[in-house]
C-alpha cells in the first residue's frame, strides 16, 4: 500500500488552489510543523508563496501562484 506523507498531502492541497495556515495543517494533515514541511517543499524547487496574517496571534499563510502549481 502507498501511504502518503504529509509532505505529500501539503502539496497536493496547494497545487488544488488551497490556502494553508498552520491550524489547517494540524486539523487536515496531523502536521504540527508546517512551517517545516513548506521549507523541504521550497528545498525540492517548488515556489510557495507566504503571507502573515496578524491578529490575536501572527501566522503565516502559504499557497501556490496558478503558474507555479502546473510546474513539476
Amino acid at each position: 500500500m502507498d501511504k502518503q506523507t504529509q509532505e505529500d498531502r501539503i502539496l497536493a492541497a496547494l497545487k488544488a488552489g488551497r490556502m494553508l495556515t498552520p491550524w489547517n495543517a494540524l486539523t487536515d494533515f496531523g502536521c504540527f510543523r508546517l512551517g517545516a514541511r513548506i521549507y523541504n517543499l521550497r528545498r525540492k524547487g517548488y515556489v510557495i508563496q507566504t503571507d502573515h496574517a496578524l491578529g490575536k496571534a501572527r501566522y503565516a499563510i502559504y499557497w501556490m501562484k496558478k503558474k507555479d502549481r502546473r510546474r513539476k
